[in-house]
């Protein structure tokens, strides 16, 4: 007997997809989403409520005759994900069920100079303590940092202090005690995927990540853009400003703005001081002009290369985003034919970061039960 997966079995597949992607849903709803017949789709739905991915709660108020149609659901005790904003400042640990509904999340300060057993012990506890509510096995953990990260290794402005999180031992360590998968991305990708979960609209996009360090992700056709080589992104570190011999992470992240307005003879405690507190105009609108320029500079630089419908700013400074942001958008105008719409998106901080990485979780957690029911049918097979 072959043991490759049948028809039969894709289509279940297909049928956990659609509802850990839309539940909770009726079979109606079901059989719309996967054109499948009626007959199939209620064969499908009790082999996935036998196999505890579904339950059914709730009535449709809507039907008006015939059987009333329950609703699906994914249950919680189907699992749960974590999703990390691994920050310099702080750090967010927050919990979803699989269907990505938010169990709970915690914001702490973050560890300083934690070696990798001591940072593995805090960050364990961390995810303990968030998913005390949690039903099921944690499916997966997906940590998102500042810097540019490539499948997980490879990365570039990474701050010293995040790096530990880049180290295999804490990531075995991790998996280890809590018998769950450990992937990391950048803070950049984990913001991206939030705005595109709130957004089903948006096709191409980029989005750059003003905080500690400049980072930047795109995406193509509603898909994070991962790019081939470890040069994909590195903007910051490649492009200058227009701004003399500048970066672009030299002016558009919290350590180079800071470093730039106090050699124009601002002092500064902290980057916030620049739109908190009152400053010397003069050095101040120097400093004000150079960030114009350097936001110029970035969009334009996408705009000609990826095309992207629109370009997002977060992080840190945005708040100096959103005040250069009318003169910024003259500018492109006199020298783009066409000018993206360009956006500041509010986020909380940590919060924003740890939510996209949880989204990040899920496509992976989905990914993998699609695969583990295909593959049981084939060990079932399997002489």
């Amino acid at each position: 007997m072959s043991s490759i997966p049948t028809a039969r079995d894709y289509t279940k597949a297909s049928v956990l997809d659609a509802v850990l992607s839309e539940a909770p849903l009726t079979r109606t709803k079901l059989i719309e989403m996967t054109r499948l017949s009626q007959a199939t789709v209620s064969r499908k739905v009790e082999e996935l409520l036998f196999d505890g991915f579904l339950v059914e709660q709730g009535v449709d108020a809507v039907v008006r005759r015939g059987r009333p149609s329950t609703f699906l659901d994914v249950p919680g005790a189907a699992g749960h994900i974590v999703g990390i904003a691994f920050g310099t400042r702080t750090t967010c640990v927050l919990v979803t069920d699989l269907r990505g509904r938010e169990v709970r999340h915690i914001i702490v300060p973050s560890l300083e100079g934690g070696d990798v057993g001591t940072t593995a012990e805090w960050l364990v506890d961390l995810i303990v303590e968030t998913s005390d509510s949690a039903e099921g096995p944690l499916r997966q953990i997906v940590a998102a940092l500042p810097g540019r990260v490539l499948n997980g290794t490879t990365r570039s402005g990474t701050p010293e202090s995040r790096k530990i999180f880049l180290d295999s031992r804490l990531q075995s360590a991790i998996e280890e005690r809590l018998k769950a998968p450990v992937t990391v991305e950048s803070d950049a990708n984990a913001s991206l995927r939030g705005i595109l979960k709130d957004d089903a609209s948006i096709g191409n996009a980029a989005l750059f990540m003003l905080s500690t360090v400049l980072s930047f992700a795109g995406c193509t056709d509603h898909e994070i853009a991962k790019g081939r080589s470890p040069a994909f992104g590195d903007l910051g570190g490649v492009l200058f400003s227009g701004v003399g011999n500048e970066t672009l992470d030299g002016l558009l992240s919290t350590t180079g703005i800071l470093q730039f307005a106090q050699g124009r003879g601002l002092d500064l405690e902290g980057v916030e001081a620049l739109w908190s507190q009152p400053q010397e105009k003069a050095s101040r609108a120097e400093v004000m002009e150079a960030f114009t320029t350097a936001i110029v500079t970035a969009v334009g630089a996408v705009a000609v290369t990826l095309d992207p419908e629109s370009v997002y700013f977060v992080g840190r400074l945005s708040p100096l985003v959103d005040e250069v942001l009318s003169e910024a958008r003259s500018r492109l105008a006199q020298s783009l034919p066409t000018v993206p719409e360009i956006r500041v998106v509010p986020q909380v901080i940590g919060l924003s970061v740890a939510r996209g990485a949880a989204q990040a979780g899920l496509a992976l957690a989905h990914s993998r039960l699609r695969e583990s029911m295909l593959e049981a049918r084939r060990e079932s097979q399997s002489p």
